[in-house]
């Protein structure tokens, strides 16, 4: 018999959500495929099950960083395939060779290595400009002899409208295209796909905006949000004015206020960067963050506000404008999310 108690965080994960940003980014790519990263569990949400829900809405090319990340996932769903973004080590081959994911060859190492232990169909990275990972353009000769079923590369700046790198990268990555006799070519992430179809080439990769993210302008109204995260009030307290709440008394009320206590801080991914700036809701209200967010705490000025111990307050389910409001990226936002919560899926 189990003696623990339940949390008082939850992230409730909208799997009819996360579909319908899948079709939109697909639909948007035009006649390219759309695939999904699922790296880093799912961005934090949980890779299992983004996979299962994703292959029963259409989609069938996934995509992790490790071989860790690959074994973690499990048996694929039929027809589903798998391909690891960072490669093959030594260490790796085993699980490269034993045919669950196709490598990303990355660098000249990676490719004599793939090669030398007869590899099979694989994946290979072209750096088109980003300067991370991926084979330089006259390093692709190296390739010969291999199958490649994806050729890949991965854009810097396509979050940043009118940078003109993007274009660069598009023109390169076509002239290679034309000379590589891939099955397939790879470009666009999220905001590669927001940029328009010129750049999905034959399969898109998108990552954030299955999650919720809005990566560039044209994703705004189109995008769901997918993560809801409520935490418990814990304890209310009256703070009358002049006095401060938190560590470094970095707030000071300004009239008697009604201070809500809410069981979660920067442990559970709720970033310092909030202190004073986030906001929580209740009901239709918006109750601000008062004071620094702490390991484990954040306060709240519910004063007014119909709020009780032991409700649950949702943080800010709009990723954007949390990032505007902490300085934190939305992949900061999901992936930071920590292993405190009760998860649940609908």
């Amino acid at each position: 018999m189990s003696d623990a108690s339940p949390p008082a965080l939850r992230l409730t994960i909208d799997g009819d959500a996360l579909a319908a940003n899948w079709r939109w980014l697909r639909d948007r790519g035009c006649a390219a495929a759309c695939g999904a990263a699922v790296k880093a569990d799912g961005y934090g949400l949980g890779a299992r099950e983004t996979v299962a829900r994703l292959s029963r809405a259409g989609c069938r090319d996934f995509f992790v960083s490790s071989w860790a990340e690959a074994a973690a996932l499990g048996p694929l769903p039929d027809g589903c395939a798998l391909s690891v973004l960072h490669g093959v080590r030594e260490a790796d081959m085993a699980a490269a060779l034993a045919g669950q994911a196709r490598p990303v060859l990355n660098s000249p190492a990676q490719v004599a290595r793939w090669k030398a232990a007869g590899g099979g169909t694989c994946d290979a990275m072209v750096d088109t400009g980003i300067n991370r990972l991926g084979l330089r353009a006259d390093e692709l000769g190296l390739l010969g002899g291999l199958a490649i079923d994806t050729l890949m590369s991965h854009l810097a700046c396509a979050d940043e409208p009118g940078h003109p790198l993007n274009e660069t990268q598009r023109a390169r990555f076509a002239e290679i295209v034309a000379t590589m006799p891939a099955r397939r070519a790879s470009l666009a992430n999220s905001a590669g796909v927001c940029i328009g179809a010129d750049y999905a080439f034959d399969l898109t990769r998108p990552g954030l905006a299955l999650y919720g993210g809005v990566p560039r302008v044209e994703a705004q109204g189109h995008i769901r949000p997918v993560a809801l995260v409520e935490a418990e009030v814990i304890q209310l307290r009256a703070v009358t004015t002049g006095e401060t709440v938190g560590y470094g008394a970095t707030w000071t009320a300004t009239r008697d206020s009604r201070i809500a206590v809410l069981n979660i801080g920067y442990a559970d991914g709720y970033a310092r960067a909030f202190s004073n700036t986030g906001r929580v809701r209740a009901g239709e209200a918006w109750l601000p963050v008062v004071g620094r967010v702490s390991m484990d705490l954040i306060a709240v000025d519910a004063t007014g506000a119909d709020v009780a111990e032991g409700d649950w307050l949702a943080l800010d389910p709009d990723l954007a404008e949390a990032a505007r409001r902490s300085g934190a990226s939305q992949y900061e936002l999901l992936t930071g999310l920590g292993r405190r919560y009760q998860r649940r899926w609908t």
